[in-house]
């Protein structure tokens, strides 16, 4: 159990996405900041299609547009300044993120540098992130990563009930919204980092697409200095916590792996009783606890004898699994990347892609993944659940919410539902 297998040399029909798409996303919770992608113009466009096709909204990111000429006789600066320099003729960012893809990162275009010679121009924040290694989670933690060394100001003070967030790139726009409401009820100050519960939850803004529109402020990211608590929340963001935590030693540092599940919710919330030396949780807590003891009841018998194939980015599916395991489900995880998180699974996992799905299945009942899970659904008829990056098959993505009591139960209920809709065709 939870050993980690991985045979193939190559993917065939690829699960994963890229660093710089974690990149993109990261950037875009942070308020009136434009992301900057350092490399081929169809790098960018890519990225924009797929996420204005997944979340429905218009997608802020530029490009440096590097070609085949630029990319032999130029370092790097020069293309990083033109483009700054015509992005800032239509609009004023609080800040740039600028990042790289495979190409520049090969050629190894000094981006510290080119930042440094226009910091007096414009606010930039650098990260490397070659779409030759890692994923989306790992794209979204090394920009986070940057944030938190480039940006944040040192501090003398400490404020204990200041609480920062750190959300993996899997939490949905309404998730992160109810992770900060319930610190909110154990009286914490609380700002994510990056903060997706107002920029992607699909509001309609008075302007749209030309910067992030919600998020955190480039003003609020730098006074982070004096926070009491760090929380982390996904595997893949442990190590942002422990940078901040190394740069602000005053600071304590939080970590789960999930927040979906009994199991999980009640170490989260244990840990903040602790924190705050309280004995019991608000009592719409204690309620939602009661729902989610009752929703494992009703619907472990539609998903007790069931068989399931979760694919996913490593974090979302090692949340998924545990939740369905303590309602009994089979669970077998396909995960996209290499992750430290692959060795606490408690089901079968491997690193693949869709053709490691499509031949296990024939013996599942059911199919957790994204949009591209659905052909293979059809072909071998067999239920699906939509979850991860991309699904265009459905609206208001950003208002999923699948953690916590309250979003298991809805999680645990949505798929239960399903199964037996399914088995009666």
């Amino acid at each position: 159990m939870g050993k980690l297998k991985e045979i193939k040399p190559l993917h065939v029909n690829p699960l994963k996405l890229s660093q710089p798409m974690g990149a993109t996303l990261a950037f875009l919770g942070i308020k009136n900041c434009m992301p900057l992608m350092h490399g081929a113009q169809g790098c960018a466009s890519f990225t924009k299609v797929l996420f204005t096709r997944h979340f429905n909204d218009p997608i802020a990111i530029q490009t440096t547009a590097v070609n085949d000429i630029t990319a032999v006789i130029d370092g790097g600066e020069y293309s990083i300044s033109e483009a700054i320099t015509n992005i800032t003729k239509k609009v004023t960012p609080d800040l740039v993120g600028l990042f790289t893809t495979g190409l520049t990162e090969t050629k190894g275009d000094d981006i510290k540098g080119a930042s440094l010679l226009l910091k007096d121009k414009q606010a930039i924040v650098w990260a490397h992130t070659p779409d030759f290694e890692g994923g989306l989670e790992s794209g979204w933690s090394l920009s986070v990563q940057s944030v938190i060394s480039q940006l944040i100001e040192p501090s003398t003070k400490l404020n204990k009930d200041k609480v920062l967030l750190i959300p993996n790139v899997n939490l949905s726009a309404i998730e992160v919204e109810k992770i900060k409401e319930t610190l909110e009820l154990f009286d914490f100050e609380v700002y994510a980092l990056p903060d997706l519960s107002d920029s992607l939850d699909g509001h309609l803004g008075i302007k749209q697409g030309a910067l992030s529109s919600g998020g955190i402020s480039v003003e609020a990211i730098k006074k982070l200095g004096d926070t009491g608590l760090v929380i982390t929340v996904g595997r893949s963001v442990k190590k942002c916590g422990e940078l901040f935590k190394e740069k602000h030693t005053q600071s304590t540092h939080l970590h789960f792996d999930s927040l979906v599940g009994l199991q999980a919710c009640d170490d989260f919330y244990g840990k903040l009783l602790t924190c705050k030396g309280l004995s019991k949780p608000h009592a719409s807590i204690q309620r939602w606890r009661k729902r989610l003891q009752d929703t494992l009841l009703d619907t472990h018998f539609a998903l007790g004898k069931a068989k399931v194939i979760i694919a996913d980015e490593p974090d979302n599916a090692y949340a998924l699994s545990q939740a369905l395991g303590e309602v009994g489900t089979k669970v077998h995880a396909i995960i996209a990347q290499r992750s430290d998180i692959s060795e606490a699974f408690t089901c079968k996992v491997q690193i693949g892609d869709f053709e490691d799905v499509e031949i296990l299945l024939p013996s599942f009942d059911a199919i957790i993944s994204n949009y591209h899970a659905e052909r293979l659904a059809k072909k071998y008829h067999k239920a699906v659940l939509f979850r991860g990056f991309p699904n265009y098959e459905q609206v208001g993505i950003g208002l999923k919410n699948n953690i916590l009591y309250e979003g298991t139960c809805t999680l645990l209920c949505e798929f239960a539902n399903m199964m037996v809709h399914h088995e009666g065709h």
